[in-house]
């Protein structure tokens, strides 16, 4: 039984030893363990077996081990019509039955086995018959031995709820650190989605601002698209802040946004300066919510890092909407510096990766051969909900 379960070595262990104590008992000199076991030769035979095997079930069948102990003990007193054996080979048999039956039974059910023992206890002990009173017989017999019983088995539920408290303590203590992993990617989550939405609008609002300021331009076209930027970050972070408050707060905010706002998104890239090409193929609305935001946030920082960093260019956009994933292009034609593509915060470039991470899909950003930059990404679709 090497590398076996350490638990069923024990309990096979007990069940060896209890079924030759009780095989002393039935062969072995009487003034060894107490009075010789009366009963015919095919009783005294099968009573170690009866005796001891039932203590294996100790842990996976308690009750069903206490039955059969009793029915042994039972079964050799009518045949007999003699309460013995008495010695300490049925005293350790019993304890040890006791024990585990407080132990390892739920308490209605080991309780229910206490109650049904005892009338096969009182019957037997009242003549001193099991050996768990001493020399004791008759009514002292049967108290002292009933409390002896009780004492093991009260023993065995003291352990038993010390057993459940620890593992109550292990399972709360696991659902504590679940909680703690979940707020840190919650918070990590929000995190990003802020660093979208400020960085996208401010990026806007600054080249808008710079544009204002250009001899003979009018400054009133320029003003309202800074106003419109501005009132969109607010509205976004606020919708974006709200899911801090009560649940019952957030009914009335705006939706997350998704593959079909690209179009507005690209027209606000356009007004800052930066010419977009947008193509969007296959079925944006079969594509699950958490995968549409997803999408959106890619294209919203990958375009945020064009305006920040290509310096004059063009941008083409182009998000493949199939069955198995979606799929995302978005490159520039740029003369900006490329290693400035991933801030120093780490939420540009690393922000795009995780979230396709999240899903199991791929990304990648790097140069163009030629100038400008690239960024892909695929994010499947088989086993998100």
């Amino acid at each position: 039984m090497a590398g076996g379960d350490p638990g069923v070595i024990a309990d096979a262990g007990l069940g060896i030893a209890a079924a030759g104590l009780t095989a002393v008992a039935a062969w072995g000199p009487p003034g060894l363990v107490g009075t010789a076991i009366a009963g015919p030769t095919w009783l005294r035979a099968l009573l170690p077996l009866l005796m001891g095997a039932p203590l294996v079930l100790r842990r996976r069948a308690p009750l069903l081990m206490w039955t059969a102990i009793w029915a042994t003990l039972a079964l050799q007193y009518l045949l007999t019509g003699n309460p013995r054996p008495r010695g300490v080979e049925f005293a350790f048999v019993l304890f040890v039955a006791a024990c585990s039956l407080g132990a390892h039974a739920s308490l209605r059910r080991a309780a229910a086995g206490l109650v049904a023992a005892a009338p096969v206890l009182a019957v037997i002990s009242y003549k001193g018959g099991l050996g768990l009173a001493f020399s004791q017989i008759g009514p002292k017999a049967v108290a002292l031995s009933s409390l002896l019983l009780l004492a093991f088995w009260l023993a065995g539920v003291l352990v038993r709820a010390r057993r459940q408290s620890a593992s109550l303590a292990g399972r709360n203590a696991a659902l504590q650190r679940q909680a703690e992993q979940a707020t840190a990617a919650e918070r990590a989550r929000i995190a990003r989605e802020l660093h979208d939405i400020v960085a996208h609008h401010l990026s806007v609002i600054v080249l808008q601002a710079a544009a204002a300021q250009k001899p003979g331009r009018p400054a009133g076209p320029a003003l309202k698209k800074i106003e419109h930027s501005g009132r969109q970050a607010l509205t976004e972070t606020r919708r974006m802040l709200g899911v801090l408050r009560d649940p019952g707060e957030a009914t009335g905010l705006a939706p997350q946004p998704g593959i079909s706002e690209l179009d507005t998104l690209a027209g606000t890239v356009r007004a800052a300066g930066l010419p977009v090409n947008l193509v969007i193929s296959g079925d944006p609305a079969a594509v699950p919510a958490a995968v549409d935001v997803s999408v959106y946030r890619i294209v919203q920082e990958a375009l945020t890092n064009v305006l920040k960093h290509a310096g004059p260019a063009r941008a083409d956009v182009t998000v493949g909407c199939a069955a198995a994933a979606v799929t995302i292009e978005i490159t520039d034609d740029g003369t900006g510096q490329t290693d400035h593509r991933a801030p120093a915060g780490g939420h540009g470039l690393a922000g795009m990766r995780e979230r396709a991470a999240i899903f199991g899909g791929q990304f990648h950003a790097g140069p163009r051969a030629g100038g400008g930059f690239t960024v892909r990404a695929r994010l499947p679709l088989e086993d998100v909900s």
